[in-house]
């Protein structure tokens, strides 16, 4: 009986040394997994404060004038300024100074079926 005993305690502490080894283990894989990890974010953050700090370059409104005048070709021009809200046009004013104010016809093309009907749509501008 002893030995029969013997055996089990044995074997107890055989499949609870095998069970700390596998827990030892896979510790071991998650730690390297995890360092892998944290390099990864490092990396990611330095990439991140590299692309942080080259749109705050490329946003700057003095490279945005260089861009488009290298690119465009376009010319910085000043903005009016107005003295008083007095000088703002009042609605209804003629905007364009002389400019004759014009009726806009267009026709819409008839549809395929038998009934031929034209639609005339008008658009008055200035309004």
């Amino acid at each position: 009986m002893i030995r029969v005993i013997n055996f089990f305690c044995f074997a107890f502490s055989a499949f609870a040394c095998l069970a700390l080894y596998h827990v030892s283990e896979q510790t071991r894989v998650t730690r390297a997994e995890l360092k892998l990890t944290h390099r990864a974010i490092a990396q990611e953050q330095q990439l991140s404060e590299a692309l942080q700090a080259e749109w705050g370059r490329a946003t700057e409104p003095a490279q945005i004038d260089r861009a488009a005048q290298a690119k465009l070709a376009v010319e910085d021009k000043p903005a009016v300024e107005l003295a008083s809200t007095n000088l703002l046009p009042r609605r209804g004013d003629n905007m364009v100074g002389d400019a004759e104010v014009r009726s806009a016809s267009a026709v819409v093309p008839a549809p395929t079926s038998d009934v031929a009907t034209v639609a005339v749509a008008s658009v008055q501008s200035g309004n």
